[in-house]
Parts: structure tokens; C-alpha cells; sequence
């Protein structure tokens, strides 16, 4: 009897084991299914006032340069200046072979003579008027023969400046080259090509930071002092002249420099650079955004890095949640669980 019992039990036994073991397997699987997401960490995207700034290269020149040559060659006498010398306007800088103007100055003195005696023959009735005008205008064409001649054998510096070069020694016939070179370089202006999207944007006058490569960080404030009118067709740039003040002469022509400008300010988003990600082959940037439990693939377009931030210039739209922490190794529309 007993025996029979057991018997009848042992398929409810069975069906209970399993049942039981069933039960067990679709707890661990969604367990398994749970443990799949991904715990993240998020941020609402904000829009807050980003100055735009662009940075662009530049160099800097003179702002005046003079080629001091004569009209025509000629033999030089002397040279006073050298290279660093420091000039001023009207200063003689160099003397050429006066043969010329001595022979041009004693053709003026016997012009001179004889007009003085014309006059007193004209006073009497001696000559016409005709002969007399005649005589004059002989006198004024070597008078000013004779001033060019002079500009000529004695060179005056037109500006104040530094000599920065010199081509020639005294006995040297003065033939292509210009004997020296004089440049102004207080102020000095920094010369700097600017792309076209930002013509309407640059003004005369508008203030700008510059620095050079040479003196590390030091900052000289300019101004805009020239846009040329014409755009380069190959690099799509405008020119932009800006003056900046040099009375210590730190700045010198030649020198590498940056130029920074302030084209106002834009409501933009600025986010962690924690959330930003590069993709791999590519100079691609992209982040990635959490909405209804999934992290979506977006590709962003950086502005400028301010501290540990970036300002995104496309890609992304206020309030948008972007993935700060967890985002390494994600797929687009893998499922995350935002934790705090």
C-alpha cells in the first residue's frame, strides 16, 4: 500500500522540481536583461553668452618704409647713418658726387647776373619784354634743375625711423639697390588675412589683442586701421591692417604674431569636454544624448574651448541631455539608466 503512494507522488515531485527550476531561470534572466544597461551620468544642455573669439596669425611691419636712393646713380661720398641708427625727418643721411650740382649752381649764379642786368636794359629801353621774359624763364628751369641736383647730392630721411639696412660704402657708385633703408616702426602695423565669412563683421577702429611669439605672453592692444577692399581668390581672405603703438620699439618688423578678435557675443551651448568624443579615423567630433532611456550618436561642431569647456557651434539644442560619464564604448540607441 505504501508502496503504491509513492508511486502516484513521484509525478507531482517531478512536475514541482520542475517548476521550480523553470522559476529560477526566468529570475536570472531578467536579472540578466536588467544588468544590460548602462549606468550614465547626464547634463541638460543650457545656452549661456559665449564671446566670439577668433584667433588669427599675422606679422608685423613697418609702419612707413623709405628706399633712400638719388634720381639718377652716382658716385657716394659719405654715408652718416648706419644700421640701427636712429634718423628723424629731414636728417642728411648720405652725400653723393657734387660735380654737378657745382657746375648747375654756377650756370644759376651767372643767370642770376645777367637777369639783373636785363632788368636794368628793360628799365631803359634797352630790351623787350620779350627778351627779358625769355631770360627769366632760362633763370627758374636752372633754379630748379639746380634744387633737384641738390636733392640729389645731399639725402635727407623723409621720416623718423630706424635705419634697417644699408647697401653700399662711401666710393660705391649708387646703381639699383637704394643706398638705405629707413622704417617707421612706432607704431607699427600688424598685417593679418581674415576669412571672407567675417568681412561685415570687421570695423575700423575695433580694438584687438595681439601677441608675438617672440615676447611669450605679453598682450599690445591695436585698432583696425585699414580693410582692403579685395578679396584673395585662391585663400578666400581679406587683408586687415591694424596699428599698434611701439614707442618702447619691442615690436619689430618680421616678428610672427596672433591677432584675436571680439566679434561680440552669441547665446551658444557650453559643455564638459568629458561629453565630447572623437571619432576614430576622422577629425569628427561627437557626444552622445540620452532621450527616453536610449544614448543617441550626435555629431557636434566645436567652437572655441573656454577652461574644461567647449562652445558647440551645431549639434545640439538647449535642454538636450547629453551623456557626461559612461559614454566610452557606447552604440548608438544602447539602452543607459541615468543614475545621479
Amino acid at each position: 500500500m505504501k508502496k503504491h503512494n509513492l508511486v502516484k507522488l513521484l509525478p507531482v515531485l517531478a512536475a514541482a522540481l520542475l517548476a521550480s527550476c523553470a522559476g529560477k531561470g526566468a529570475s536570472e534572466n531578467t536579472e540578466g536583461e536588467a544588468s544590460k544597461k548602462r549606468s550614465v551620468r547626464v547634463e541638460t544642455v543650457q545656452l549661456v553668452p559665449v564671446d566670439q573669439i577668433t584667433t588669427f596669425t599675422a606679422s608685423v611691419e613697418a609702419d612707413q618704409v623709405n628706399n633712400i636712393a638719388p634720381a639718377m646713380g652716382g658716385r657716394i661720398r659719405k654715408i652718416y647713418v648706419d644700421v640701427g641708427s636712429k634718423v628723424r625727418m629731414g636728417q642728411a643721411v648720405a652725400a653723393m658726387d657734387a660735380a654737378s650740382y657745382t657746375q648747375q649752381e654756377t650756370q644759376v649764379s651767372t643767370l642770376r647776373r645777367d637777369f639783373e642786368r636785363y632788368q636794368e636794359l628793360y628799365a631803359v629801353g634797352g630790351i623787350s619784354k620779350q627778351q627779358l621774359d625769355q631770360l627769366r624763364t632760362q633763370l627758374e628751369v636752372a633754379e630748379t634743375a639746380l634744387k633737384n641736383l641738390g636733392e640729389n647730392t645731399t639725402l635727407v630721411s623723409p621720416i623718423n625711423g630706424v635705419v634697417t639696412a644699408r647697401n653700399y660704402d662711401p666710393g660705391d657708385v649708387a646703381m639699383q639697390l637704394p643706398i638705405l633703408t629707413i622704417e617707421n616702426i612706432n607704431p607699427v602695423k600688424v598685417v593679418v588675412n581674415v576669412s571672407e565669412s567675417y568681412y561685415s563683421r570687421v570695423q575700423l577702429g575695433m580694438p584687438v589683442e595681439v601677441t608675438v611669439d617672440a615676447l611669450g605672453s605679453e598682450t599690445f592692444t591695436g585698432k583696425v586701421s585699414l580693410i582692403h577692399p579685395t578679396f584673395d581668390p585662391v585663400s578666400h581672405t581679406f587683408t586687415v591692417e591694424i596699428s599698434v603703438a611701439n614707442s618702447d620699439m619691442r615690436l619689430r618688423p618680421g616678428m610672427y604674431a596672433r591677432v584675436k578678435m571680439n566679434f561680440g557675443t552669441i547665446e551658444r551651448p557650453l559643455i564638459t569636454d568629458m561629453a565630447v568624443l572623437k571619432q576614430v579615423g576622422s577629425n569628427d567630433r561627437y557626444v552622445f544624448v540620452e532621450k527616453d532611456g536610449k544614448a543617441h550618436y550626435v555629431v557636434v561642431e566645436l567652437g572655441a574651448r573656454i577652461g574644461n569647456k567647449y562652445e558647440i557651434i551645431s549639434g545640439l539644442n538647449a535642454d538636450d541631455r547629453i551623456i557626461i560619464q559612461g559614454n566610452n564604448g557606447l552604440i548608438d540607441g544602447t539602452e543607459v539608466e541615468v543614475v545621479e
